[in-house]
């Protein structure tokens, strides 16, 4: 048999779907400790019966509580208590949210995971020194037939139900959807409706010589149509269109009547658009440099424009879906001395600094489940763990070998020479499902070729499935528990292969539950969150000197690497050089995707160190665009969300058409 014929399905068992049903994770509750009491007085959704004002109820809530735990509390206390008992059995807490005003603003409680003590109305209640806050509870609305129309259609761009919660790790789609409403209310105040409406399609660039052959005198000929009238005026290349509205409005003074223009009408209540385009030339920006205008002189093309009514911005007004604002604080996180254990009494303690864990991080691979079995009976399997960060491997783990059957079980701990403190932001953990069969046997192999070291016995392998998990999730906070992950299906001879080195990186699950192969897994529970502080930067006197101590040979080695193609890839001993001389080459823009692709991103110490050097990233942020060069702290080697951000802030002094050059490597 070949190797490559575990492809073909030949076994589909009924029991799949009830045994896949078996590897659900469950969960655990968390008994609270004893801590500081909170009160809060919450405003129920129900009324008393005979005075019809609305519940309420006075709880002690402890500090450590998370928000999900919280309304368990509310709700099982108001079953017991509220004269509408029956409302609460026939409702579950995940229907209603909790609001509070501040400011006279309402805002939500979003994330069901935030600690009671860190979210923003009770850090504002104790300014207030109030010593009762008030929170009210109120039922979510359905969506519209409109809102989930538009989700449809989302969805169906996208290629799966991304409500659907089941189909990702955790809520994170949500969680940067409703953050994002403070950011949108505040653009949507303060923007132009009219500018908004007839936004003008412009270049900055001056205009090309070949162009400019081709306009006489420096002006150009426009035809101007209203109704089955039409006028052609000859306009400057340099006038704006308020003034060529203005000079025709005078041209036509006494016949207004021909363009079907009213009498008490002036160019002001008019605007010019193109012809058969919901495009307008508007604005104080010279006509040459209206993209339209150019594409016209260089097809040799008569200008055809309209004079027309302005567009009502009224019809541009946002649909209000009234979604509160979100809570002020994301609380999980802070400066390592805020959350760091160490001299603080522990029922005190409510999350926990990532950098206090020393212990090595370690996955338990429970087992896989595969609902299409290969025809291949005699093929072995085995799980790769690896943690990631971009291309970067920084410890890698295997199962033994085991016979590929339906339903493969190892359940072992997987031990990786990496501490939990040394976890960076955007780590992967890595999973991937290599098979194989004895050396000897005839193979053959139309998929990617992996030699493992660390085998059982000799043997050729190939990669069928992966699947990856961020360790450290969108609220900082590490993972924990038990997971089940969809994988996906490495592409077979013949098909699309795509990026499948940037694909590999991906930490979407296979919305395909039914058909993909699933892995469980577990990761290490602790009593409180572990949260990931953030990087205080210090100041660093070693920058001021390294000049002074570098010999001029390295200097010109350095030089040399750092002019080095950039799809070369950098020697162990390059990479050592540059950051052992990483104050002389942060002078240098070309040197920065060189110089932090050098780094070892696995290691906390030097992570800070890197930041540090960041802050003094004068010479990229005063040097000129290089775009390509910038696009490259974009692209699959590049995870931390602080290199990737001084990416698009230098992208950000790009015209709207010097975007549309790099769009597709921007989507990518």
């Amino acid at each position: 048999m070949e190797l490559g014929d575990y492809e073909q399905p030949v076994v589909m068992r009924e029991e799949n779907k009830r045994r896949r049903r078996r590897m659900k994770p469950h969960c655990t509750s968390s008994n609270l400790s004893s801590m500081e009491l909170i009160s809060i007085e919450f405003i129920l959704p129900t009324s008393n019966k005979h005075t019809k004002v609305p519940e309420m109820m006075l709880l002690e809530i402890a500090g450590n509580c998370t928000v999900e735990q919280m309304k368990a509390q509310i709700w099982m206390r108001a079953i017991e208590m509220s004269q509408t008992t029956d409302f609460y059995h026939a409702f579950t807490p995940d229907q209603f949210v909790l609001q509070y005003q501040k400011k006279g603003q309402w805002y939500e409680i979003y994330d069901k995971h935030q600690l009671l003590q860190t979210l923003d109305c009770i850090l504002y209640w104790k300014v207030l020194q109030k010593k009762v806050g008030k929170i009210y509870v109120v039922q979510k609305q359905k969506p519209s037939e409109e809102v989930q129309e538009f989700q449809r259609q989302l969805n169906d761009l996208i290629g799966y139900d991304v409500t659907d919660v089941s189909n990702v790790h955790d809520d994170e789609l949500e969680f940067t959807r409703r953050r994002l409403v403070t950011p949108r209310m505040i653009e949507v105040a303060c923007r132009d409706p009219k500018l908004y409406a007839m936004h003008p399609w412009t270049t900055s660039k001056p205009l090309p010589e070949y162009l400019f052959k081709k306009i006489t005198n420096n002006n150009i000929f426009i035809i101007i149509h209203r109704g089955t009238t039409s006028q052609k005026i000859k306009v400057s290349i340099d006038d704006t269109p308020d003034m060529i509205l203005h000079s025709f409005f005078t041209k036509m003074a006494k016949k207004k009547s021909l363009m079907d223009i009213p009498e008490d009408h002036s160019e002001l209540d008019f605007v010019l658009r193109i012809c058969g385009r919901d495009e307008y030339i508007t604005g104080d920006t010279p006509i040459k440099d209206f993209h339209w205008i150019r594409q016209c002189l260089k097809n040799g093309e008569e200008i055809h424009l309209v004079l027309d009514n302005p567009p009502d911005p009224s019809e541009d007004e946002v649909q209000k879906e009234e979604w509160p604002l979100v809570d002020d604080c994301t609380g999980v996180t802070g400066y390592h001395e805020q959350l760091t254990i160490d001299g603080k009494d522990h029922e005190r303690v409510f999350t926990i600094s990532l950098w206090d864990c020393n212990r090595k991080f370690r996955v338990k691979i429970i087992g896989i489940d595969i609902p299409v079995l290969p025809r291949n009976t005699d093929l072995t399997v085995f799980v790769e763990a690896n943690i990631q960060h971009g291309q970067q491997l920084l410890s890698q783990r295997r199962t033994s070998s085991k016979p590929f059957t339906e339903e493969v079980l190892w359940n072992i701990w997987l031990e990786f020479d990496i501490k939990i403190k040394d976890l960076p932001k955007g780590a992967l953990l890595n999973l991937q499902i290599y098979c194989g069969k004895a050396q000897g046997l005839s193979t053959k192999t139309n998929l990617q070729s992996h030699e493992s070291p660390n085998s059982d016995s000799k043997c050729k392998t190939q990669l069928l499935y992966y699947v990856n998990l961020l360790l450290i999730d969108h609220r900082f906070l590490l993972r924990s528990g038990e997971y089940v992950l969809h994988m996906w299906k490495i592409p077979g001879k013949g098909e699309e292969q795509g990026s499948i080195n940037a694909d590999k990186l991906t930490s979407a699950t296979n919305p395909d539950k039914e058909n993909s192969m699933a892995i469980s897994i577990v990761l290490d529970k602790y009593c409180h969150p572990i949260a990931l502080p953030k990087h205080r930067i210090t100041s660093d006197s070693q920058g001021d000197r390294t000049r002074a101590e570098m010999p001029n040979q390295l200097r010109k080695q350095l030089e040399e690497i750092i002019a080095t193609d950039p799809l070369n890839p950098l020697s162990p001993e390059d990479k050592e050089l540059l950051w052992h001389f990483r104050y002389e080459s942060i002078k240098h823009p070309k040197a920065y995707p060189k110089l932090l692709s050098s780094v070892k991103w696995g290691q906390q110490e030097i992570v800070a160190k890197t930041y540090q050097l960041l802050a003094k990233k004068e010479v990229w942020d005063q040097s000129t665009l290089d775009v390509g060069l910038t696009m490259q702290l974009l692209d699959c080697n590049f995870s931390d969300e602080n290199v990737r951000a001084m990416a698009v802030q230098k992208l950000e002094s790009l015209e709207d058409d010097d975007v549309l050059h790099y769009l597709l490597q921007l989507v990518q």
